[in-house]
């Protein structure tokens, strides 16, 4: 056949159609049989949140000096310091690849991935994680962001769309669909037969092309299937009654609720973290508290600049301050997730034992876009076999310490690492593994980090 003719370029146009249809769906569901009600309980439930937060940190107020135990919470961090038993601080760590590239940061924040024209990104750890949960929840994940821009990539490279709104979210989570069962059946029937469309037409196609193209074809084909397992999986969900949630619940989170007010807005979506964790109705959650250029003003403090604005100070004292207030604000808003997390009891404990939490950005110190030495928290897991207690410092033994007294010299160590092998990506391959992920790497991961296993 002569790959020229229009009946090439048309039968390709129909393939397109059909990517359209469904390469837009997130891979959410992996090859795994679904664990519906009356089936074989699954492990005892294993849970994973990742929070961004954008633009960095005033680097002089965060900046923990030492190293170990008897570490002194910074005045950004003090809001966390009820929950040193828990949290680990950790220093000096860095995405080789996003070094330099400024805003990208935030695009490979979980995946390690490189930046630059040409460049795909790859697999995200929480899509990792969810291929591994997926059989025991109605969702594998969820995508929360305050723009709708997600830190979830799937294994193409693809980002995945993210949700803004509570009460939105609450109601596709736990309120039945409109019309009814039967017409979203219809739905992924109809789904279903586009799907079968699909497949039956590329097997076609397959017989007339090349190898190099045959290569592309496999990868698309891997994505439709992919959401073809998700559709089929959706439909027994569909004979699964949704948790009951109690009217306080309910309305807690399906109140108007704004972002003009970020404290009410990131409380509201915790709290809507916490129902999904205890209803485990998902145990994989990311959560975007801005995009690099849009992190929210915090109007109840009178800061009225966006974090990105916050973050060109140029060294001027009174905007490092407001960015520092920003910083203990954020932290205090995680602190409120830590103190829910520990309120609600499950099998394992509480949900705080059986949750790892990740909290952190792809920026240090924001002015330049640094983007060494950047800010990172990870909390809970205890019963995954994670450890707590101390600030772990990658810088230490690499420089000649800290000296917030000099600017310049503590912003180069927030721009280039003094520990190339001290890479943020070899803590995506730990928490990858506490959350029964069989890898023994990650991205550019040169080895799990075993000051935080217990």
């Amino acid at each position: 056949m002569n790959i020229q003719s229009e009946k090439w370029l048309l039968s390709r146009r129909h393939l397109l159609r059909g990517l359209g249809a469904s390469i837009a769906l997130p891979m959410l569901d992996c090859m795994r049989p679904l664990r519906a009600a009356g089936r074989a309980a699954g492990p005892k439930p294993k849970r994973s949140v990742f929070i961004y937060l954008p633009n960095g940190v005033n680097t002089l107020d965060y900046q923990i000096l030492e190293d170990g135990a008897d570490y002194t919470f910074s005045r950004s961090l003090k809001p966390l310091e009820k929950h040193r038993a828990n949290i680990t601080p950790i220093s000096g760590l860095h995405h080789p690849h996003g070094l330099g590239h400024h805003h990208g940061c935030q695009s490979i924040w979980l995946t390690g991935g490189e930046i630059g024209p040409g460049k795909r990104n790859s697999v995200s750890l929480d899509q990792l994680i969810a291929e591994k949960t997926a059989p025991f929840t109605r969702f594998s994940s969820l995508q929360l962001s305050n723009t709708g821009r997600s830190l979830s990539y799937n294994r193409d490279g693809i980002q995945l769309p993210a949700e803004t709104k509570p009460a939105q979210i609450f109601a596709r989570l736990f309120e039945a669909p409109e019309g009814g069962i039967e017409k979203e059946r219809a739905g992924l029937a109809r789904q279903g037969s586009i799907l079968d469309a699909v497949l039956s037409e590329a097997k076609e196609l397959e017989r007339q092309i090349g190898s190099e193209d045959r290569t592309r074809l496999d990868q698309y084909l891997t994505s439709v299937r992919e959401v073809e397992i998700r559709t089929e999986r959706s439909n027994e969900w569909l004979d699964i009654p949704r948790p009951e949630i109690d009217d306080e619940s309910r309305r807690k989170i399906t109140r108007a609720v704004s972002q003009g007010d970020p404290g009410d807005y990131f409380r509201t979506m915790y709290d809507l973290m916490i129902l999904a964790f205890e209803t485990d109705v998902t145990r994989v959650i990311t959560f975007s508290s801005g995009d690099e250029g849009k992190g929210l003003p915090i109007p109840e403090l009178g800061i009225n600049q966006t974090r990105h604005a916050l973050s060109h100070h140029n060294g001027d004292a009174d905007q490092l301050d407001r960015l520092t207030q920003s910083d203990a604000f954020n932290f205090e808003q995680f602190g409120y997730l830590l103190d829910r997390l520990a309120e609600v009891e499950d099998e394992n404990g509480t949900l705080l034992d059986s949750t790892i939490a990740m909290y952190g950005s792809g920026m240090a110190y924001g002015h330049s876009h640094g983007n060494a030495n950047v800010p990172t928290l990870v909390a809970g897991g205890k019963k995954l076999g994670l450890k707590h207690g101390r600030h772990v410092d990658f810088n230490k033994g690499h420089f000649d310490g800290y000296n917030l007294s000099e600017p310049k010299a503590h912003y180069q160590i927030c721009s280039r690492p003094v520990n190339s092998d001290a890479r943020v990506s070899n803590l995506l391959v730990t928490l990858a593994q506490k959350m029964d992920v069989e890898v023994e790497s990650f991205a550019d991961s040169v080895k799990p980090l075993s000051e935080i296993e217990a």
